[in-house]
């Protein structure tokens, strides 16, 4: 478990995620407000993006392309029929060299591969704990050498 007092602890564990040699297709779970957009958008920031950065709520996916990396971005809350994702081409996504980020990734049941990385974010207080869980060997191994200092 890793504590996250603030926003700016948030953005950095996503920041911290770019030393797990990616990339990696990375759940992210909790509830409205827990910082899932945040910690993506620490992630982009590290990565060398420069521009804004929004929960693609309404598009359904953002994609991102920096000198350090692609990253996709999806969020699923709106999903109405996980066949949409379907329609988007998701598999495309989830086959190429590019970190894949999905927030509620439980509306689309039964369509997206298996995670490397599985993130659970809490609000506890004022701030917000996050549960690293790894869903790859490479990934575990990483997770326990990396020191994923937010402080």
């Amino acid at each position: 478990m890793v504590e996250l007092p603030d926003e700016a602890a948030t953005a950095r564990l996503g920041a911290a995620l770019l030393g797990l040699d990616g990339p990696a297709l990375v759940l992210l779970e909790g509830d409205l407000g827990a910082g899932k957009t945040t910690l993506v958008r620490g992630f982009l920031r590290a990565a060398g993006h420069a521009g804004p950065v929004r929960s693609p709520t309404y598009t359904l996916v953002e994609s991102y392309r920096t000198e350090r990396c692609a990253a996709h971005h999806f969020d699923l809350y709106r999903l109405g029929d996980p066949l949409e994702l379907e329609e988007l081409g998701v598999r495309d996504y989830f086959a190429g060299d590019a970190w894949c980020f999905v927030e509620w990734p439980e509306r689309a049941a039964g369509l997206l591969p298996p995670a490397e990385l599985l993130i659970e974010l809490a609000v506890v207080g004022t701030g917000r704990r996050a549960t690293l869980r790894a869903g790859s060997e490479r990934i575990g191994a990483r997770l326990r050498d990396a020191r994923l200092d937010v402080s």
